[in-house]
C-alpha cells in the first residue's frame, strides 16, 4: 500500500503523480486567492463565512498532504526538518494557532500563510533548475556579495566625507550615507538624498558606473549556471 502511495506523492513521472502535483498547485493558487479576498474591505458576513470555509478545506487538504509526505518519507526526521518540510508545516501552522483561541498577538502568524507561494517551487521544474544553478554558482555569488557590501560601505564613507559639510542634516553619519549608497549602486535613485557639491557629484558618477556592474554581474553568473544545468539535463 505504501509503495504506490509513495510513487504518487514523490514521483512526478507517472500520471498519478502528475495529477497529484497539479491538484496541489491548484490548491495553493486557490488558498492564495482566498487569502487575498479576505483583505478586501466591506465584505458581507456571508462572504467572510464562505471564505473561512474555503480556508478550512484547503488547510485540511494541506494537512493531509503533509501527513502523507511524512508517512511515505524514507527518512522522516530528515524530511520534517528539510526546507520543503518546514515550508509545508508553515503553510498550515498559522491556521491552527489562530483558530478557536483569543490570542490576538498570534494573528501575526497568519502572514506566514504567504509561504504557500514557496510550495509551488516543489512542483516547478524551472525552480528546481534555478536552485541547481544557484548551487553551482554559490561560491561566485558569495564572493560577489562580499565585494558588493564592501563597495556599499566605501560608497557610504566616501559620500559622507564629500557631503557632510554641505548637507549636515542629510549626511549626519556614514549610516545615513548607506541609504544613499544602496539607492545609487542599485541605480534606483529615489532622489530624497543627493549630492550638491562638485566632489560629491563626481563621486556619484563613478558609483553609477559601478552600479551597472552590480546589477549585471550576478545576472551573468546565474545565466551561465542555468545554461550549464540545461546542458546537463540534455546530456542525461
Amino acid at each position: 500500500m505504501l509503495i504506490p502511495l509513495k510513487q504518487i506523492i514523490e514521483d512526478t513521472d507517472t500520471r498519478a503523480g502528475q495529477a497529484f502535483d497539479l491538484a496541489i498547485q491548484l490548491l495553493i493558487v486557490l488558498s492564495l486567492i482566498t487569502f487575498s479576498l479576505e483583505t478586501m474591505p466591506g465584505l458581507a458576513e456571508a462572504e467572510r463565512y464562505w471564505l473561512h470555509i474555503a480556508e478550512m478545506v484547503t488547510v485540511a487538504l494541506f494537512t493531509v498532504e503533509y501527513c502523507l509526505r511524512v508517512l511515505v518519507a524514507s527518512r522522516k526526521r530528515a524530511f520534517v526538518f528539510s526546507f520543503f518540510g518546514i515550508i509545508d508545516l508553515l503553510a498550515i501552522l498559522p491556521f491552527y494557532l489562530t483558530t478557536g483561541l483569543d490570542l490576538r498577538s498570534l494573528r501575526a502568524f497568519r502572514m506566514v500563510r504567504l509561504v504557500r507561494v514557496l510550495k509551488l517551487a516543489r512542483y516547478s521544474a524551472a525552480m528546481q533548475r534555478f536552485a541547481k544553478a544557484i548551487a553551482i554558482a554559490k561560491e561566485e555569488m558569495l564572493l560577489f556579495m562580499f565585494i558588493a557590501f564592501l563597495l556599499i560601505f566605501l560608497a557610504a564613507a566616501g559620500i559622507y566625507h564629500c557631503e557632510h559639510n554641505a548637507q549636515p542634516e542629510k549626511f549626519r553619519s556614514i549610516f545615513d550615507g548607506l541609504w544613499w549608497a544602496i539607492c545609487t549602486l542599485t541605480t534606483v535613485g529615489y532622489g530624497d538624498v543627493y549630492p550638491i557639491t562638485v566632489g560629491g557629484r563626481l563621486f556619484t558618477f563613478v558609483l553609477l558606473l559601478i552600479g551597472l556592474g552590480i546589477v549585471a554581474v550576478p545576472a551573468g553568473i546565474l545565466a551561465s549556471a542555468l545554461t550549464s544545468v540545461r546542458e546537463q539535463e540534455n546530456r542525461q
